[in-house]
């Protein structure tokens, strides 16, 4: 089963405008030359520890205004329910694979985040303006939120294979 959003809450919890995929592309042309000074300035290591930190404490805070505004606190439903703004316009081509109140696994079979940041000639920072984002948003939205994921689209794989579980 092929789907662009898990669930069918699509109305009013979710806010209007720019996709998620749009949002990421702005930040990324931002972020494209920051890096590209950093490099510069202070080599690629740090260019790249600079961008991955940033985008990790920008994960955790999105996270926290999201835990903040879910129905009854955050929890996996809660969390299960945001999906769709990720894969808002068939930015993320999902097939889930088991979905409970402790376990929420998909692949992704098609990324469009990928493509867009290969488009853009980011393919080497992608994963960290990407794929650096999901376990950081885990620890702002509830310590209980743990991503397991071995692989993705962004660094060479045929798909993305999320586990999420949620400690009770």
């Amino acid at each position: 089963m092929t789907q662009s959003a898990p669930g069918s809450n699509q109305g009013s919890a979710h806010p209007e405008g720019l996709s998620m995929l749009d949002k990421r592309k702005i930040e990324a042309e931002i972020l494209k030359e920051v890096y590209e000074t950093l490099k510069e300035s202070h080599g690629e290591e740090v260019a790249k520890r600079t961008i991955a930190e940033s985008v990790r404490r920008s994960a955790i805070e999105q996270a926290r205004a999201f835990a903040a505004a879910a129905p009854g606190g955050p929890s996996l439903k809660a969390f299960q329910d945001v999906m769709p703004l990720w894969t808002k316009g068939g930015a993320l081509e999902i097939e889930v694979k088991e979905q409970s109140d402790t376990t929420f696994r998909f692949n992704v079979v098609r990324c469009r985040y990928a493509e867009t940041y290969k488009a853009m000639g980011l393919a080497e920072i992608g994963p960290l303006l990407s794929c650096n984002r999901d376990g950081a948003f885990c620890e702002g939205y509830d310590p209980r939120l743990k991503l397991d994921r071995s692989q993705t689209i962004m660094q060479g794989a045929s798909h993305c294979d999320f586990k999420y579980s949620y400690e009770k």
